[in-house]
């Protein structure tokens, strides 16, 4: 530049879509906060939900006792913290993404709804931000038992989660007992 004139470029922005997609067993990651998907009155019997209960099984506990006082609703988030083996620390984010078919013992999870799934996100977002959340990671969420397609879901994680200026881990292929290349600080 010459003279103390103004580049004609606008001022660096700082890099604020965070998203990093990476192959591996989310329940070996470094983040501070897993989230997955799941439904009312969910059985956590498939897929990372069963895995989250046979590695935190005190959390489906509290799951179902929060649930019975007061029923989750498709949309909202329901927060759980824990120790793991190892003694670290661990908080899982449930989104409530699905509705549930039937009620009673007959009921069992109906698929997602991208309005449910948005709105779970945007809950996340807020959560992540009013509890200074370091890092984040979730799976390809409303996918499996939900019923969705990724090509419609993952557009709804980059515009609620895109802009939280902290590391959101998204476990596109799950391959079990491989850890991820998070590159978490």
């Amino acid at each position: 530049m010459q003279g103390g004139a103004r580049s004609a470029c606008p001022e660096a922005k700082k890099e604020t879509l965070m998203i990093r997609e990476v192959e591996g067993d989310i329940l070996l990651s470094g983040a501070q906060v897993i989230a997955h998907g799941i439904a009312p009155q969910d059985h956590f019997d498939s897929g990372l939900a069963l895995a989250l209960r046979e590695r935190w099984p005190s959390m489906v506990r509290d799951y179902r006792h929060a649930a019975h006082a007061r029923a989750p609703e498709p949309g909202g988030i329901w927060v759980w913290a824990g120790v793991d083996e190892q003694g670290k620390t661990q908080c899982i984010v449930n989104l409530i993404t699905q509705g549930m078919l039937h009620s009673g013992r007959s009921a069992k999870p109906g698929k997602a709804s991208l309005e449910d799934v948005g709105h779970a996100l945007r809950e996340l977002a807020r959560y992540v931000r009013s509890e200074g959340v370091s890092s984040l990671a979730l799976p390809c969420v409303a996918t499996g038992v939900g019923g969705l397609d990724w090509s419609e879901v993952k557009p709804l994680v980059v515009r609620h989660l895109g802009d939280l200026e902290i590391p959101v881990i998204l476990y596109e292929v799950y391959r079990k007992g491989v850890a991820a290349e998070e590159k978490l600080a």
